[in-house]
């Protein structure tokens, strides 16, 4: 079957790590499932692993790739949840594509139950785009950030797919969203979804209860000045640097909470396709590649010029 998948890690140039050709069928054990993959979708995980961050050498060659969605063995249509339990991983669990092959491949073996049923109004391309991204948003927002309570929330680098993905569902949830840029474009994009966009480090007019934040050391000061007293501050990642310096006394003169969060569970997928249904929230995908052009759908997600989810057709 055809597959794109790391040869090799090469931490300078993950690009040259990437390999696209034939691959060995997967062979589901019990209790797993063989899913004809109809769309998946790249991650920064994607390139870290072509990186060597994450995938141990023992395990290559391996198949890259979180997302996906297609139609089972049984002829369901369904979206995979990627997170997979791992004795052998300290956490516990494992995302597919670290220790088990991924899903930018024609066919993916998984736990059957992390198969979620896809919701006929939601199309494979789209579906292939939450299980990453608009999950951990999903977790960062409601589990973490209990935006019920919420107002206002900041989105720190709109722009990326957790972080569009965090201003569609902040909206959708009827919040006033407040989003960062520093690129004038993006920021016009960010406006169309429904967010009032700032330039990087702006005054808000007003605090916010939950901040969204996966940038780090460039936007973590600004995160507590914009926040409200007792607000929730959710860190997911930190692409800008990861050594913020902390005002310690504004910390806890303001009762404010930071809080780490990384995906979410497979209830959470399905509360998300519920919500997008309901909603009528769809994500954003800056553009789409069928997997012959795999390749360059890598080098469009290392460009950093993208707004929204690459994803890959395996249709055409």
């Amino acid at each position: 079957m055809r597959a794109a998948y790391a040869s090799k890690a090469d931490p300078d140039h993950p690009l040259q790590a990437l390999t696209v050709g034939e691959f060995p069928e997967p062979t589901p054990p019990d209790e797993w499932a063989l899913v004809d993959v109809r769309a998946a979708s790249l991650n920064q995980h994607d390139l870290w692993s072509l990186r060597g961050v994450g995938l141990r050498p023992d395990r290559l060659p391996m198949i890259l790739g979180c997302d996906a969605a297609g139609v089972d063995d049984q002829g369901n249509e369904v979206v995979i949840f990627p997170v997979v339990a791992d004795p052998d991983d300290p956490r516990g669990l494992s995302l597919l594509s670290e220790h088990f092959p991924g899903t930018l491949a024609e066919r993916v073996a998984v736990p059957r139950e992390n198969l979620v049923p896809k919701p006929s109004g939601v199309s494979f391309l789209d579906a292939a785009c939450l299980p990453t991204a608009w999950l951990t948003a999903f977790h960062m927002l409601t589990t973490r950030g209990r935006v019920d309570e919420a107002s206002a929330v900041l989105v720190q680098g709109a722009g990326g797919g957790v972080a569009t993905a965090a201003v569609a569902l902040a909206v959708a949830m009827g919040k006033r969203v407040y989003a960062t840029s520093r690129d004038a474009t993006k920021r016009e994009r960010i406006a169309e979804l429904g967010a009032t966009a700032v330039e990087a480090g702006a005054r808000l007019p007003e605090r916010v209860d939950v901040v969204i934040e996966s940038v780090g050391a460039p936007t973590f000061d600004h995160s507590m000045k914009c926040s409200a007293p007792g607000a929730r501050i959710v860190v997911c990642g930190a692409t800008g640097g990861h050594l913020a310096t902390v005002d310690l006394r504004r910390l806890f003169a303001m009762r404010l909470d930071v809080l780490g969060s990384t995906m979410g569970t497979r209830d959470d997928l399905v509360a998300l396709l519920d919500l997008m249904v309901a909603r009528d929230v769809r994500p954003t995908i800056d553009s789409t590649y069928g997997f012959t052009a795999v390749a360059d759908a890598f080098a469009k997600l290392e460009s950093g010029d993208i707004f929204g989810k690459v994803a890959i057709d395996f249709l055409h």
